[in-house]
């Protein structure tokens, strides 16, 4: 049983160190990522914007082309009520009483009315087109300034990511083989804490009886427990893993000054009174 026990005890602190080492890592990509700043996401930001003005032009294109249509029909409708006018006018020439007249006269007088007003459409759609000419053209000028900018953005960021990729590269590599060291349970746990931390960091040491993620306070029994590599405990404050720094060789700044000698005042002699 004893044998069992201390082989549990070491795959923890092999469980621990690994995930201490991945950490490392992990943590050494987040500060490749740290040095693009911002470029990713201004990057993603202009290509999405460049594709809200492609979007946009292709409406008005849209639109402009809808509006030709609506204008070809009512220059249609124009001829058609004309063709009518012409119709109802070689009629009143051979009415035959007064009533027959004014039918006839106030058919013309509707399809008159109908060709103004088809007319006055048509003026208002063609100053929509070419409204929406001027929105297409000052739409592409912004989208070829846009695309200016996005080029100058890519090769800036082409140009970190280079520097970089064989380091960041063999960094991934290395975290992956650790991966492999690490059972699928812990380690599901310790990317979804680390994921969900501010800093990245899924793992820390106990530095000056407190956790190096949140820095609150663990009690005395816990920190034994730690230290012990018994199992993995968790922050109750940040749910970050713990370990001993010692066990990865990380030494606890409050360990070296209680290993400091303390410096010992002495006691002022008193000087004999004269008689």
């Amino acid at each position: 049983m004893a044998e069992k026990k201390s082989e549990k005890e070491r795959s923890v602190e092999e469980r621990l160190k690994s995930l201490y080492k991945l950490q490392t890592i992990l943590s050494e990509i987040d500060r490749i990522k740290f040095l693009r700043g911002e470029l990713p996401n201004e990057v993603k930001d202009l290509e999405d914007e460049i594709i809200r003005y492609q979007t946009r032009i292709q409406k008005f294109t849209d639109e402009i082309a809808e509006a030709h249509s609506f204008c070809d029909a009512k220059h249609q409708e124009i001829e058609d009520r004309r063709q009518k006018i012409a119709r109802y006018e070689d009629q009143i020439n051979n009415v035959r009483n007064n009533r027959e007249y004014a039918f006839l006269e106030k058919e013309k007088e509707f399809e008159s009315l109908e060709i103004e007003l088809a007319e006055k459409n048509i003026r208002e759609a063609n100053a929509k087109i070419e409204q929406k000419e001027r929105d297409i053209e000052k739409a592409k000028q912004d989208l070829s300034d846009q695309e200016h900018i996005l080029e100058e953005k890519k090769a800036e960021l082409q140009e970190i990511v280079s520097e970089t990729r064989a380091q960041e590269e063999d960094l991934r590599t290395r975290a992956k083989a650790l991966e492999t060291e690490i059972d699928p349970y812990t380690l599901a746990a310790f990317k979804r804490i680390r994921g969900n931390a501010r800093n990245g960091l899924g793992i820390v040491t106990v530095q000056r009886s407190a956790c190096g993620g949140c820095f609150n306070r663990i009690p005395p029994q816990r920190q034994l427990e730690i230290k012990m590599h018994k199992k993995v405990i968790v922050c109750e404050y940040c749910g970050r893993i713990m370990l001993d720094g010692a066990l990865v060789g990380v030494t606890d700044p409050s360990a070296e000054v209680a290993a400091k000698p303390k410096r010992t005042r002495k006691a002022p002699t008193k000087k004999p009174k004269e008689a």
